[in-house]
């Protein structure tokens, strides 16, 4: 066995591990399939999704709502500023701040896909009882924190 060097603490971690990212790979797949009806990905969804609940936020704060890097949020919010669902403002204050909105548009958009997501979500998760997703929970947020 090709393992066999790997304790049983190893073992058990990798095993976890793997379901977790099959878990988690089916549940993304799944679970964002819908935002092609409206030519979205992922990160672009997100973006409007965090500021449909939040509110105008600037880029740095939309790096860390999203867990994206800056040079990958530009390139995100670069796209749907094209598609104007969204729109820049600098702060006059400070040049460096730039603060990002959803438009009209935007909003109309993510107040119409926000609805099927959660719903997408209930769906993947209908397999869990409400005991499981509040334990599974839990647990991810123990692993998240790395308690």
């Amino acid at each position: 066995m090709k393992y066999q060097f790997l304790t049983e603490a190893q073992r058990s971690a990798l095993n976890v591990y793997v379901k977790l990212m099959r878990a988690t790979n089916r549940a993304t797949r799944e679970i964002h399939r819908h935002l092609q009806e409206d030519n979205l990905t992922h990160s672009q969804f997100a973006v409007l999704e965090a500021l449909f609940h939040l509110g105008p936020l600037s880029q740095g704060e939309l790096c860390q709502r999203i867990l994206k890097s800056n040079a990958n949020l530009t390139t995100v919010v670069d796209g749907l500023e094209k598609k104007a669902l969204v729109k820049r403002d600098r702060s006059p204050h400070d040049r460096r701040l730039v603060t990002v909105s959803l438009t009209a548009a935007g909003e109309e958009l993510i107040a119409r896909v926000f609805p099927r997501h959660a719903e997408a979500v209930e769906r993947q998760f209908a397999v869990l009882s409400d005991k499981e997703q509040s334990e599974l929970a839990s647990l991810l947020k123990k692993l998240g924190r790395g308690e």
